[in-house]
């Protein structure tokens, strides 16, 4: 159980790591296109993978029936999901985009888990999931509601479908964790998804002042390659391996939560109540989730 907790820490750490780069990456952003950040983001985080891979495995190679897979994994996962969250964001309220992106990804997770992975879903997992989403809305939208204007659907709908695609995501990758290290999937499928988002930023290179940037927009770019990149797919996937994909995805209910601190904290936006009692709700329902002794005691 001890170690469990360690796989759990090392979970709220990415999770941290990931809400705190909605506040840089705000910082530059009015340098940088949106997914050309992105890019940059993956491109040079790759020859770190790379390196890596070989330094720890001495080898970097996988079958080319696994390449083939990894590659359909990277255009849907990291390619395919930076598009859509950028749609997402564009076509609904930025609250809406921020609860159907986050809440209801831990939640088909847990759903398809059972046919994918094997995984047991327990009343405990239910319970506290269920609890840390509750929190989530109260921390995303400060008690002021969904907007289900017509307007709005085509976000909402891509926003939804980013928290399918990103739980199916998670899930084909687990089988492959059974033969080959979390790293080795990791630098190959974001290998793979970078490769495909590279023709998208070709509008957005001449649009940057690349002799005038400051330390601030190299500062958030290494940011986004080493921590939020490297290290976090890394950690997340190691540790969602040891844990289960279905208990591990409601850790990321943290990115919202650290996501709004940063907005406190660097760009005076308002914290209300609705917000402080959500946090107290996440944080409940994690806690709830993690001190579950027999995992697989009851199953659903």
């Amino acid at each position: 159980m001890q170690k469990k907790r360690l796989y759990y820490a090392g979970l709220v750490m990415v999770s941290a790591i990931w809400g705190l780069n909605f506040g840089f990456s705000r910082l530059a952003m009015d340098v940088f296109d949106p997914v050309l950040l992105a890019f940059l983001r993956f491109s040079l985080a790759v020859p770190f993978f790379f390196i890596l891979l070989k330094w720890k495995e001495k080898s970097v190679g996988l079958p080319l029936g696994v390449l083939i897979k990894l590659m359909g994994i990277g255009l849907i996962g990291i390619t395919l999901l930076e598009i859509m969250v950028l749609y997402s964001i564009q076509y609904t309220t930025l609250a809406n985009a921020s609860l159907l992106n986050v809440a209801p990804w831990p939640i088909f997770a847990a759903l398809f888990a059972p046919f994918i992975t094997k995984e047991k879903v327990t009343a405990r997992l239910l319970i506290g999931g269920a609890i840390a989403m509750v929190g989530v809305y109260f921390i995303i939208s400060g008690g002021a509601g969904f907007e289900w204007s017509s307007t709005h659907m085509v976000g909402n709908l891509m926003a939804l479908g980013v928290s399918l695609i990103g739980a199916l995501f998670n899930l084909v990758c687990m089988p492959l964790m059974r033969t080959y290290s979390a790293l080795r999937i990791s630098t190959w499928y974001i290998f793979f998804g970078t490769l495909f988002l590279f023709p998208l930023t070709l509008s957005s290179w001449g649009k940057v002042a690349w002799a005038n940037l400051g330390a601030t927009e190299y500062l958030v770019v290494g940011y986004n390659v080493i921590f939020c990149t490297v290290i976090a797919f890394v950690v997340w996937n190691a540790c969602m391996y040891q844990v289960g994909t279905a208990r591990s995805n409601f850790f990321r209910y943290i990115v919202s939560a650290v996501a709004v601190l940063m907005g406190y904290m660097f760009f005076k936006e308002n914290v209300d109540m609705w917000q402080i009692v959500g946090a107290v709700f996440m944080v409940g329902g994690l806690i709830w989730i993690t001190f579950e002794r027999t995992p697989n005691a009851v199953q659903l």
